[in-house]
């Protein structure tokens, strides 16, 4: 059997219909002298070998082909159960422990394993935080099983409702996936090259990145213009790490005061000029996510920013008099409507169409609510979480990290989000009325 493991620093790697853009773009900054962790993409046809090895082509034709709801379903907890169950082919097997073990020699750190679908990190269909990435795998079982389960993360119920909204059919993509030594990380997060304002952002939180992708805390901010000269860093004041329901009291969130800023401005400006880079090697506005362990700087995936333009609004003299709290923007236009205020995903049910969605933790679980809310505001996350990237696909404005929204923004009242600016207002019930009238 051909190979259908590569070394990064392949040229071949680059092929994003083999590899998925994810791999192909990470062997783009590899190859042109970036700092990244290095490692192995896995073709996408091992991912279709191992399918046609389990005989799983009906399942995967029959979960969009059926008119039938519960017979799609049963095609694609088919394709889960098959993929995450059954043995990987002895074929495909051999060339993935041979990675494993040349990586576990030569790095001495665990090992990550990546999705990197044909479908992802496209401009317009990013998949942020719909798919699957394994850290800190230390033994053979363990990696194994990191494989299995990227592979069946495409049949996964919220890649397939994504896949819905953009008409993409499973069965006629695959999944590639990164093999990479773990950076052992003192601080990571995410970066914009570009925000509608004209400036640049990164995001940074102390340890592995994983948390602000999710959503999961307040993270740093620095605001760099255009050559990398840092403009403004505003350092989270509080790190919360929350849980995903607040009806178990004993599982309450937990809260400590957040320490200096995770970067210096001399890092800050480091990072900027990396960012730079990446976007005029790409060629267009890049979100990238990084990472800085005791070496300096990793880079760790790149895709197309989606960017709309900066739409102007002035507050009138009524928003203007009303409470607010500013967070960190997702960066797309302005709206009003009425607050629907939910503490954890179970209470979804609630949200009506065209309801401001406030909320504690914005994670990427919450995608399945976008195509109905006209705006978010949360309590956690900052512009670079994956939330916020899918915010910005589809023009919703939301605003991130606004401490305490929950508990002071009333449910139904009249809410503005400013997706821009970062800013939120908000009207009391009695004013609600009288602001309909004047918005019809």
């Amino acid at each position: 059997m051909e190979s259908l493991i590569i070394p990064i620093t392949d040229p071949v790697a680059k092929d994003a219909g083999r590899f998925g853009p994810k791999g192909a773009n990470l062997a783009t900054l590899t190859q042109a002298g970036l700092p990244t962790p290095g490692g192995f993409c896995v073709d996408a046809a091992a991912y279709r070998y191992q399918i046609r090895a389990l005989g799983l082509e009906e399942s995967a034709r029959g979960a969009f082909s059926t008119d039938s709801s519960p017979q799609a379903r049963r095609y694609a907890l088919n394709m889960k159960l098959g993929l995450m169950d059954k043995p990987i082919a002895p074929e495909i097997e051999v060339q993935l422990l041979a990675a494993w073990r040349h990586l576990a020699a030569t790095s001495g750190t665990p090992i990550v394993v990546r999705s990197s679908a044909l479908v992802e990190d496209r401009y317009g269909s990013s998949f942020a935080g719909q798919f699957e990435s394994f850290l800190d795998l230390d033994n053979e079982t363990d990696f194994l099983i990191a494989v299995r389960s990227c592979w069946a993360a495409l049949w996964m119920t919220r890649a397939l409702r994504y896949m819905a909204t953009h008409d993409i059919d499973p069965a006629e993509t695959a999944m590639g996936l990164i093999i990479q030594p773990l950076v052992k990380a003192r601080a990571a997060g995410g970066a914009l090259s570009q925000t509608a304002g004209g400036d640049m952002l990164i995001n940074a939180t102390p340890g592995l990145g994983a948390a602000i992708a999710q959503g999961e805390v307040t993270p740093d901010r620095y605001v760099l213009d255009r050559n990398a000269v840092l403009k403004e860093t505003v350092a989270a004041p509080t790190q919360y790490h929350a849980l995903s329901c607040a009806h178990r009291p004993a599982l309450a969130p937990r809260m400590r005061k957040a320490p200096d800023p995770c970067l210096t401005p001399v890092q800050a400006v480091e990072l900027g000029q990396l960012v730079r880079r990446i976007e005029d090697l790409m060629g267009m506005a890049v979100e990238i996510e990084w990472a800085m362990d005791d070496a300096g700087f990793r880079m760790l995936q790149s895709r197309p920013l989606h960017l709309e333009p900066e739409h102007e609004y002035v507050a009138d003299d009524v928003w203007l008099r009303q409470p607010h709290l500013r967070g960190q923007p997702a960066g797309a236009g302005w709206t009003s409507g009425l607050a629907c205020v939910i503490n954890c995903e179970c209470e979804l049910s609630r949200v009506a169409p065209g309801a401001i969605l406030v909320t504690k933790m914005a994670g990427p679980a919450l995608s399945q609510i976008l195509p109905r809310v006209s705006g978010v505001v949360a309590e956690l996350g900052g512009s670079t979480s994956h939330l916020a990237s899918l915010a910005r696909e589809r023009g919703i404005p939301m605003v991130l990290g606004a401490h305490d929204a929950t508990q002071r923004i009333p449910e139904g009242s009249m809410v503005s989000v400013d997706g821009v600016s970062g800013m939120v207002r908000w009207m009391p019930a009695d004013l609600n009325s009288l602001t309909m009238m004047r918005m019809t």
